[in-house]
């Protein structure tokens, strides 16, 4: 029988290693599940335009078939400032990376099967090279955008979105929305994220408390982009209000300020920005997850990481985080003050009920958060 031969993948993309997020550790995961079934993966992107002060490559090739370019782009915090605004958003994230890889494709678009933009800017640019070069597109959406379903906007992105041959959205809630903007459902297709399992699961919590000096008393740990909208506010007011609970908080962005000038309470420790293939230990310190977020989550992907390494989730239960959790592993409500304040404090005394969750979530990672998730995108290659 003749072997098939697995396609050539652009991957298209605004955010990549080594900018930090949740996004870029999917996309890790996925370029270097890709390059173990052999498919070849041109990955496309930006300098790290989210995550300043961080070394980075203009051409880097990793595993056996993975080639990444990587554009110099401005930014820094510019991103947080306008993404609220679509055309601002637009103008700053699609044409120049269009640009830079439409001459590349002038060259090499013979070694391309299947375009796969990450994200509506990347789409956008994606389906002029789709028209340009006459190759296959796939957007994959990591986000819910929470806009008005008759707008202007959300029009305008169902637009974009249609023209792909395939849309991967990374949860229901998310294609809920999609289809209510007007894309088409036939194009319209669910997958999930997954992690790389032998890299999150249980350490010692005494010896690595001991290692990072952290007192050995119950602790709660919050890891992600410190944005207001993440609830990174309303956690700290929770950990100011829970002083014999220890809050360690872990990122970075506009918030870093605000969270450094939290000295004065012992219980709150600030560890900045940390790489994910180093957030183990991080995880181990802790015997809670907290993800507040005020808004509505793509998928929450930190909190699969956080569950394989036994820690139970508190927190909102907007957008894609019910759908990744449920109530074995997790409490979930609307992330009020209140709310958070409460069921981190009942956790933290009523250990019959932690342990009983807490004994749930090993086995929950191992079922739902494997890399077999990946058949879900490939299938559409």
């Amino acid at each position: 029988m003749a072997t098939i031969k697995n396609k050539n993948i652009l991957l298209l993309t605004p955010f990549f290693t080594p900018n930090i997020g949740g996004v870029e550790s999917h996309l890790d995961d996925l370029v270097n599940k890709l390059d173990q079934l052999n498919y070849k993966v041109f990955v496309h992107t930006y300098s790290p335009i989210t995550t300043p002060n961080v070394k980075w490559k203009s051409n880097e090739n990793i595993g056996k078939n993975i080639k990444i370019k990587r554009y110099y782009w401005f930014g820094k915090e510019l991103f947080h400032k306008i993404e609220k605004y679509p055309f601002f958003d637009f103008v700053y994230l699609t044409p120049y990376l269009f640009l830079r890889t439409f001459f590349w494709m002038i060259f090499n678009s013979q070694k391309i099967d299947v375009i796969h933009a990450q994200g509506l800017n990347a789409s956008l640019a994606g389906f002029a090279l789709k028209l340009i070069f006459h190759k296959k597109l796939i957007t994959s959406i990591h986000a819910i955008y929470e806009t008005k379903p008759n707008s202007t906007t959300a029009k305008l992105m169902a637009n974009i979105l249609n023209k792909s041959d395939h849309i991967l959205s990374l949860s229901k809630a998310s294609e809920k929305e999609l289809l209510s903007f007007g894309v088409e459902p036939k194009k319209l297709h669910v997958y999930k994220y997954w992690i790389q399992t032998k890299n999150f699961y249980p350490l010692n919590k005494t010896e690595t408390r001991k290692q990072f000096k952290i007192d050995n008393k119950f602790t709660v740990i919050f890891v992600g982009r410190l944005i207001r909208k993440k609830g990174v506010r309303v956690l700290i007011k929770v950990a100011q209000n829970l002083p014999k609970i220890n809050f360690i908080f872990i990122g970075t962005g506009p918030e870093s300020n605000y969270l450094l000038e939290q000295k004065k309470y012992s219980n709150i420790n600030y560890f900045g920005r940390i790489a994910n293939n180093q957030l183990l230990s991080y995880y181990n310190l802790a015997d809670l997850f907290c993800i507040p977020s005020l808004y509505e989550e793509g998928f929450g992907r930190v909190v699969m990481e956080a569950v394989a390494c036994g820690l139970p989730v508190v927190g909102s239960n907007k957008g894609g985080i019910k759908e990744a959790l449920d109530e074995s592993v997790s409490i979930l409500t609307k992330p009020t003050f209140i709310n958070l304040k409460n069921n981190i404090n009942k956790l933290s005394k009523d250990l019959k009920l932690y342990k009983k969750i807490q004994n749930n979530t090993i086995i929950f990672a191992q079922k739902n958060f494997s890399d077999k998730n990946i058949s879900l995108i490939t299938k559409y290659y």
